[in-house]
């Protein structure tokens, strides 16, 4: 069977584990070139051992923090660099802070837009001039369906989430005229070490019925892998369990 992602390049924030890690093995199982970026250098490395071994043409590692610039303008300059162009950009970096808003510090606040929103658009805004100037680009931000609707406890959360739909609804406006495909994946809960102490539990999240990374990883696979002419602009996605309203 044909590999869909052949001489394609994705660069993918906060790959070190959870719905990152999931979709770099669901896109080097489509051949792409890999440029990942996360904080834990270890767990970079052997997610690049793991993506060849599962068919990635090729992989690069730019260990570092997502909020800073430069980091961004790094992963940037490594796709270009190694593989001549980027195709994919998938703004994955998330955290969430589960408080009453009486109880959020605005150092949590400060935290949750750094990393939700501020990640976003470093990385969107250096990624899109080399996609203006080819013509042709995706970009897909994971969002929640804390960014579709509000949840009690979680109202700063849910702020960074919406801002995300609405970063990913304007930039699909401006940028689909150029020939770029923008795109929001909203899941519900996923089984990852996301918000583990800090609203969430390691046996919470192992008991749960939440979705797992895989079930996003081919979501986020799905809007990668459209023709020429057609765009997913935003995908829900909700576990079988949820209770009826």
């Amino acid at each position: 069977m044909a590999k869909k992602l052949i001489g394609k390049t994705a660069l993918i924030t906060g790959a070190s584990a959870g719905i990152g890690w999931a979709t770099a093995i669901a896109l080097a199982e489509e051949r792409a070139n890999l440029v990942l970026t996360g904080r834990r250098k270890e767990r970079l490395d052997e997610l690049a051992k793991l993506a060849l071994a599962k068919g990635a043409s090729a992989v690069t590692t730019i260990p570092g923090d997502a909020r800073e610039e430069q980091v961004a303008k790094d992963c940037i300059a490594a796709a270009l660099e190694s593989y001549g162009a980027i195709d994919i950009l998938i703004n994955n970096v998330g955290m969430g802070i589960y408080k009453n808003l009486a109880d959020t510090s605005v150092e949590d606040y400060t935290t949750m837009i750094d990393t939700n929103i501020r990640t976003t658009f470093l990385f969107s805004r250096y990624a899109v001039p080399h996609m203006i100037e080819r013509g042709k680009g995706t970009i897909l931000m994971i969002s929640s369906m804390a960014g579709v609707y509000g949840f009690a406890g979680e109202a700063v959360y849910c702020s960074t989430k919406f801002a995300q739909v609405g970063f990913a609804q304007a930039l699909d406006k401006e940028l689909r005229p150029k020939g770029i495909k923008v795109g929001v994946i909203c899941p519900g809960g996923v089984k990852t070490e996301f918000a583990i102490g800090t609203g969430r539990t390691v046996q919470g999240v192992a008991e749960s019925s939440m979705l797992e990374p895989e079930d996003v990883a081919q979501a986020v696979l799905l809007a990668c892998t459209q023709s020429s002419g057609s765009r997913i602009i935003e995908i829900q996605m909700r576990t079988m369990a949820e209770a009826l309203a």
